[in-house]
């Protein structure tokens, strides 16, 4: 699997110590389900879900919030005929603004430790990479 090797197969780091081309190709070598994201364009919880919801192709009964991003999450199914099912998550520009700061990132990021535990137990590869976006505007704070 070369790039995803040395990764551990249920994770949620930061997107800034690898390489976002090679993950992609491992995924895709790998048959791994990517999905990926960019929330530049975000700036506060509603933003940033809404934009998850569009781009994981969530359904129409989406809650847009936490609990509903979870139970959607965790009803992904990774590709049919993977000889390794999993999932890459790449969660791009997390902003860092006084909508949407720390605690609300740490609270998103919680939601996809734990989704990484149900597929633990369902021995499914689910890594999240994320990052947050430099100098996230009104109100940013240090990055995470």
């Amino acid at each position: 699997m070369g790039t995803l090797s040395n990764i551990p197969p249920q994770a949620v780091l930061p997107l800034a110590a690898y390489d976002l081309d090679a993950l992609e190709r491992a995924a895709q070598r790998a048959d791994q389900r990517l999905l990926r994201v960019d929330l530049a364009r975000a700036t506060d919880k509603a933003g940033v879900l809404a934009a998850i919801a569009g781009a994981f192709s969530l359904p129409a009964h989406f809650g847009h919030n936490l609990d509903a991003l979870y139970d959607c999450v965790t009803d992904l199914k990774p590709c049919g005929d993977a000889e390794q099912p999993g999932f890459l998550v790449i969660l791009e520009n997390l902003p860092d603004t006084a909508e949407f700061g720390r605690e609300q990132r740490d609270a998103l990021l919680d939601v996809f430790r734990d989704a990484a535990g149900f597929f633990f137990d369902r021995q499914t590869a689910f890594r999240v990479f994320y990052s947050v976006r430099a100098g996230g505007g009104r109100g940013a704070r240090g990055g995470s």
